[in-house]
Parts: C-alpha cells; sequence; structure tokens
C-alpha cells in the first residue's frame, strides 16, 4: 500500500523589508534599523514586563536572607545561596531538574503563544528598547536620528551622541556591576569598585560585561536575534497551525492602497490596508509582517498597536494585524486550544516540578565524606588492640550553624578515640580525624562492615549514613 506524505508548500519569495539589504556595511546610516515609536495595549503590556524583570534584575542581589546576600553564586568555594538554600556540587540533580523545567516551560509558552519571550522578557529585547529610549531621549524621532546621522559632524550632534552614547555606557556598566554582584558579595563590589580596591577578576569581568551589553543593545541588535539566537532557528519546530503568532490578515487587507478617510474603499477594490508601512516602521527586527510568517519575528505585537492605531483612524475594524493562527486565517475552524503537543509539555512540565519539589523536600543538609588512612589500614596498639584510623569530612549544606554528633551501627565492645560532637558554621566543611579500637577476639570477620552516622543535634531525625569497613588483619 502506498503511503504519501503531505507536503506544505512554502514560499520562497519573502522579502525582508530592510534598507538597501544588498550592502553590508552595518555602520552605515542608511543601512540601520530606527525604530518608531508606538503606543498600544502590548507596548504598555511589554514596558511593564520590562520595568518588572529590570527591577528583578537589579535588586534581587541586594535582598538579604538569614543575615548574608539572599542570592549569590559563589564559584570560588563552590556554593549557591538561593534565598534559604544553598547548593553545592553534590545537588547537580536540582540545578539539573530546574534548567530542564525552565526549557520545557519555555517550548510550552512557544507552542501555544509563538515567540513571546523573545518579545516581552528576553534579556536582549529588554535592554534594547532601553537604548532605544535613549536614542529617543538624546536624538528624537526616527526620523530626526536617521538626519542626524546623515548630516556632518557638528556641535549639536556631538552633544546629542556624547550624551546617547554616555547613557548606553552608564546603563552597561550598571548592568555588568549588578551582575557580577550575582558572583560576589554586591555590597562590597560597589564600595571596593569606587575606591579602586577590587580584585583584579572584578574589574576585569565588569569590563568585559559592560561591552557586551554597549555592543549588544546599543550596536547588534536585531542582528544578535536574526543571527546569533539559536531559537530562532529552532522555534519552528514547535509550531503548529493553532500556535498564535502576530499575523496580517490578507483577506481582508488586500490589496493594498492609500485612499482617503472619507473615500468608501470597496468601491474602489481596495483591502483595509492602506499601505502605510507603520507596521515595518515600529518592528524592532525590520521585517514586514505582511510577507507572512518569518523566524525573524519576536512577537513583540509593536505592528499590531500601530496597524490599530491606524485602523481606528481610518474607522475600520481592529486586528487587520493580530495574535491570530493559521488555522484561523485560512479555514473558518476554531483553533483548538487543547491538543497533543500540549498536553504533552504540561504533562512533562508537571512531573518535573514534582520531582524537583521532593528533591528539594528530601535533601539532606549536611554531606559526609570518609576518608581513611592508605598508608596502614590497620595496626596494632599498646593495649593489643587493632585500631582504625579515619577522617571525617562533614560538610554543614545549610545557611544556619549546626551542631552534630557522630553515631556508629554495626560494630560492639569498641573504643571510640577522637570527638564525637561537633559544631560547624554555616556553609563550611570540618575534618574529624578519630580512631575506632576493637579487641581482635570481637571481631568475627578480617573485614567488618559497619556506619557512620552524622546526626542533626537539633533534628535528630534528621540523618546521615554511609558505609565503612574496619579491617581486623591476620
Amino acid at each position: 500500500m502506498e503511503k504519501k506524505i503531505k507536503v506544505k508548500n512554502i514560499p520562497v519569495d519573502v522579502k525582508i523589508h530592510k534598507p538597501e539589504p544588498d550592502k553590508f556595511d552595518r555602520f552605515n546610516p542608511r543601512n540601520r534599523i530606527y525604530v518608531r515609536a508606538v503606543n498600544g495595549v502590548y507596548q504598555i503590556l511589554r514596558q511593564r514586563l520590562n520595568i518588572i524583570a529590570m527591577l528583578a534584575f537589579l535588586l534581587l542581589p541586594w535582598l538579604n536572607f538569614n543575615g548574608q546576600q539572599a542570592v549569590l553564586f559563589d564559584l570560588m568555594n563552590q556554593k549557591y545561596n538561593i534565598f534559604g538554600v544553598t547548593l553545592w556540587p553534590q545537588d547537580l540533580t536540582i540545578l539539573a531538574w530546574i534548567l530542564m523545567i525552565s526549557a520545557f516551560a519555555l517550548f510550552l509558552v512557544t507552542t501555544f503563544y509563538g515567540r513571546v519571550w523573545c518579545g516581552f522578557m528576553c534579556p536582549q529585547t529588554v535592554w534594547t528598547f532601553i537604548f532605544i529610549w535613549f536614542e529617543e531621549k538624546c536624538e528624537g524621532t526616527a526620523n530626526q536620528r536617521k538626519k542626524l546621522d546623515q548630516r556632518g559632524i557638528d556641535l549639536e550632534k556631538f552633544l546629542r551622541k556624547s550624551a546617547k552614547h554616555s547613557g548606553w555606557l552608564g546603563v552597561s556598566l550598571l548592568t555588568a556591576m549588578t551582575f557580577v554582584g550575582y558572583f560576589t558579595p554586591i555590597r562590597q563590589l560597589f564600595v571596593d569598585f569606587f575606591i579602586f580596591d577590587a580584585d583584579y577578576y572584578a574589574y576585569w569581568s565588569i569590563l568585559v560585561f559592560t561591552v557586551c551589553t554597549y555592543g549588544n543593545a546599543g550596536w547588534m541588535r536585531e542582528i544578535m536575534c536574526l543571527h546569533i539566537c539559536p531559537y530562532s532557528r529552532f522555534q519552528s519546530a514547535m509550531f503548529d497551525q493553532d500556535t498564535f503568532t502576530v499575523s496580517y490578515d490578507a483577506k481582508r487587507g488586500e490589496g493594498r492602497g492609500p485612499r482617503g478617510r472619507k473615500q468608501d474603499h470597496k468601491a474602489l477594490g481596495l483591502g483595509d490596508c492602506i499601505d502605510c508601512n507603520l507596521c515595518v516602521q515600529v518592528c524592532p527586527t525590520g521585517i514586514d509582517i505582511r510577507n507572512g510568517l518569518q523566524y525573524e519575528c519576536i512577537n513583540c505585537g509593536a505592528c499590531i498597536d500601530a496597524c490599530d492605531g491606524v485602523m481606528d483612524k481610518m474607522n475600520y475594524p481592529k486586528k487587520l494585524i493580530s495574535y491570530t493562527t493559521e488555522r484561523n486565517l485560512k479555514t473558518e475552524n476554531k483553533t483548538k486550544a487543547i491538543r497533543p503537543k500540549l498536553i504533552g509539555y504540561s504533562v512533562a512540565l508537571i512531573v518535573m516540578i514534582m520531582i524537583l519539589a521532593v528533591d528539594i523536600f528530601t535533601r539532606i543538609t549536611m554531606d559526609l565524606d570518609i576518608i581513611r588512612d592508605r598508608n596502614q589500614l590497620f595496626r596494632m596498639s599498646n593495649e593489643g588492640l587493632v585500631e582504625n584510623t579515619f577522617t571525617l569530612k562533614i560538610l554543614n549544606k545549610s545557611q544556619i550553624d549546626k551542631h552534630y554528633k557522630i553515631e556508629l551501627e554495626g560494630l560492639s565492645h569498641f573504643n571510640y578515640i577522637g570527638k564525637n560532637e561537633i559544631k560547624i558554621k554555616a556553609g563550611e566543611s570540618y575534618s574529624l580525624p578519630l580512631s575506632i579500637a576493637i579487641d581482635p577476639y570481637d571481631l568475627k570477620k578480617t573485614v567488618t562492615e559497619f556506619n557512620f552516622v552524622v546526626v542533626d543535634a537539633a533534628v535528630p531525625d534528621v540523618r546521615l549514613s554511609q558505609k565503612s569497613n574496619f579491617f581486623k588483619g591476620r
């Protein structure tokens, strides 16, 4: 029986609406994208989400919890404080689950609502719009900025450009210092930086991240989204006919063309699109959404707000450009909100969240490593007892000081030589040397297996047990 695979024809003549795309001089003002400002529902939403994201980024490292920095990734000491939890290299599974949950959450959102992460919450987009804001305040509107770049250097242009780049560098420096503050105590970092007392690595890191932020958000912008970001390449694998994306309703909009506000465009054989190109002028990646779905579209909704404003002025219905699906545009069938792909991502996400929760709540906030003397597995004491020497390396993985007791299981009639109660400060480890001596007549085997048990004195139910061996010799 012959099986046929349905093939979907995808147009290959889609044109990206950019100034002189055949030229490669990115720094020529005729080849840059001058994003026009626009107001509307989606831009208000984007701005508010951007403010929340920026405040979270800037303020989070300044918060304290249990008397220390709430979020601190101490790479030198290999411990990572996240509010009440301190993660160590031994807790790699928790980090792995967090990363997988983040990935599947992104897949779920993308399958349902397209590339909205890029348009509303991606750091590249957030910082790009912040830099564009500085451009508008220092150099004016999109047309004014374009004219300013095309004219020769003069005092006014020098002052405007200097103000803009000073603002860019200020934001870049603040971004870099805040980012480095996630990896070193931020309060001390800000003081040491300005009195020139910070270490070499801090200055070097801040310099690198300042240059990267300035270059990415100030100069590269859409280049990062179009050519470097891998998400734009594989996002289409998550799209289907029911994915909501920013789309142009060609049935309603074509044929496009200018007309008077009081003219009957239907009688002229025109669609609702007046071909004003505002949707192109407000796009941060410079595409024409009327050419169809393109991987460059970041779903920011700027073209929707621009088009809705024009439709209002023309007394036409809104949503010529809108968040809609391929199924809604091509057929009369309504989009299927619940479908196998979404259910699969949701189930996988819920399962991973449950596993992460179990992993966190069953996590024991201490670690034990047993080191024995490899040069001498056993020795005979002056009293005729067999003696084994051990070093217990106990790690307090919590953020508070702990009192621990040491117990032994599986041995009888033994002499314990060393401390059996210790106090360890938060986030520190303690090396405890000890010896165990046993009369050889009480040992049935050459090698006896037993357990070291570390008990939290404040919460006796919290116990950590680890196996070891006692060597009798011959």
